[in-house]
């Protein structure tokens, strides 16, 4: 049996770090100039999205699973997670040459199960989200006697999760600002804990989706609290509970949380895209996002981008609705008579003004009189905001009235 009082010390940190550093991947920082510039301070990424099976979480599982005696790794290992934590348990198990059952939910994409099975883990499907997984997990282990290794709310699963920190501070020393997404805490746990032991300066902050806000709520009443819900696309943090092996070093070495909208990850998605050539997660993204709400005082920022799974449905998704966050693509109506050359002439002062229409309505019953009126509904691209608003004010000047319609791709 594990001993919570012996990890999250500087100690532990130091084993973990020489365990770890030997099967996960470099992921060194990079400068970024846009970010930097779109926030007033000098932004260091921490790319974990190019990390071993895609995200941070073979740090905890691996380090974790290290720490076993020989007995619990040959009963085997089980544990729930719908994506990142899955696939580092997995990965660390074969590394161990233990057996690995991972409970996912009947939801999860078929990338993510198929991912997982590919590191030699069995996947069995069971429960609609993942606190129904988590039951069946913990249901598996009582029964077959396997180990259940916790996605975060474990001592040492924290304590591998903060190498990261060290290796953030090994490479920029006078770093000011540290940002990590919060889902449980796990990461924010290590992170912060680590930092604080090796440099009390560097403020360490947690950023949340706005509708997974668990921890600020938590740390907020000073205890921990169960939302009732959550809702939001950042998947990989949408949790309810924090967790409470781990929330005392939250309290104590966070220096506070930023939550961030939905809306916030779609663009930071577009920037991240576009500047740096990166498939971040939105999870992942969180810090990214976040680093428009700090004050804008040159500080150096390492923020760390967690994970980088994400399927292609989702990112269809997300980039669409980041083009149309950006005016990169919008609609507009406008009325025209019924006769022949009326949509000739509403397409040439569209093209006149460089749009380029996506998708045509045209409506012949809005009005009874069709002579009087049809009502024509555009789609179209734009390269901005003021784009938009040129081809908007050409269609005026020609004598159209444009309304703003919602997007119905």
């Amino acid at each position: 049996m594990e001993n919570h009082s012996s990890f999250l010390t500087l100690k532990a940190f130091e084993e973990a770090y020489e365990q770890v550093r030997g099967v996960t991947a470099e992921t060194k920082l990079f400068y970024s100039d846009m970010f930097s510039a779109q926030c007033g301070n000098k932004v260091y990424f921490k790319p974990e999205n190019m990390q071993k099976t895609g995200a941070y979480k073979i740090r905890g599982a691996y380090y974790k699973i290290s720490c076993l005696s020989d007995e619990e790794r040959a009963r085997g290992l089980v544990t729930a997670s719908a994506g990142n934590h899955a696939q580092g348990v997995a990965y660390a198990a074969r590394e161990f040459g233990c057996r690995a059952v991972i409970v996912m939910p009947t939801t999860t994409p078929l990338i993510k199960v198929n991912r997982t099975k590919s590191y030699g883990a069995e996947v069995v499907l069971k429960g609609d989200v993942y606190d129904e997984s988590a039951d069946y997990a913990r249901q598996l282990s009582r029964k077959e006697g396997l180990t259940f290794i916790h996605p975060f709310d474990d001592p040492a699963v924290a304590t591998g999760q903060g190498t990261i920190a060290m290796e953030i501070i090994k490479e920029l020393p006078l770093v000011e600002i540290i940002l990590v997404p919060v889902g449980g805490g796990g990461l924010a746990a290590g992170v912060s804990t680590l930092a604080k032991l090796l440099n009390p300066k560097i403020r360490v902050i947690g950023v949340e989706p706005a509708g997974a806000a668990c921890l600020k709520a938590s740390l907020e009443k000073g205890e921990v609290v169960t939302l009732p819900k959550v809702d939001t696309i950042a998947d990989g943090t949408a949790v309810k509970t924090p967790g409470a092996s781990i929330f005392p070093c939250l309290k104590e070495n966070l220096d506070g949380i930023i939550t961030v909208e939905d809306k916030e990850l779609i663009v930071a998605f577009l920037d991240m895209v576009e500047n740096h050539k990166m498939v971040v997660e939105n999870s992942g993204l969180l810090t990214a996002a976040a680093l428009k709400h700090l004050k804008r005082e040159g500080k150096k920022v390492a923020a760390v981008l967690s994970g980088g799974n994400m399927d292609v449905i989702t990112m269809a998704s997300v980039v669409q609705h980041g083009l149309i966050l950006r005016d990169r693509i919008f609609t507009v109506s406008v009325l025209l008579p019924d006769k022949p050359g009326a949509l000739v002439k509403v397409a040439s002062v569209i093209a006149g003004a460089q749009g380029n229409v996506i998708k045509l309505e045209h409506n012949q019953f809005v009005n009874t009189n069709r002579n009087a009126a049809v009502k024509l509904t555009i789609t179209l691209e734009a390269f901005g905001t003021e784009h938009k608003n040129r081809i908007i004010e050409a269609l005026k000047s020609e004598g159209y009235v444009p309304h703003a319609e919602d997007i119905n791709l």
